[in-house]
């Protein structure tokens, strides 16, 4: 089965199983969000319920 290179290159596995994503909002236009918030924009978040499948689907050798 291939791997979907786009997604590979998106997505991580962290230590404990838990597929890790960036969040969106991140990389320009950054001079009117707030310090806090784009703290928040910086750190990787866990994929939702909902998109693990497809995740997997599209990385299955993650």
């Amino acid at each position: 089965m291939k791997t979907h290179r786009g997604a590979a290159k998106r997505f991580k596995k962290s230590g404990s199983g838990k597929l890790q994503r960036n969040h969106a909002f991140h990389s320009h236009i950054l001079t009117k969000k707030r310090p806090g918030r784009k703290a928040a924009l910086a750190s990787e978040t866990e994929v939702s319920k909902a998109n693990r499948k497809t995740v997997k689907k599209m990385v299955p050798y993650l």
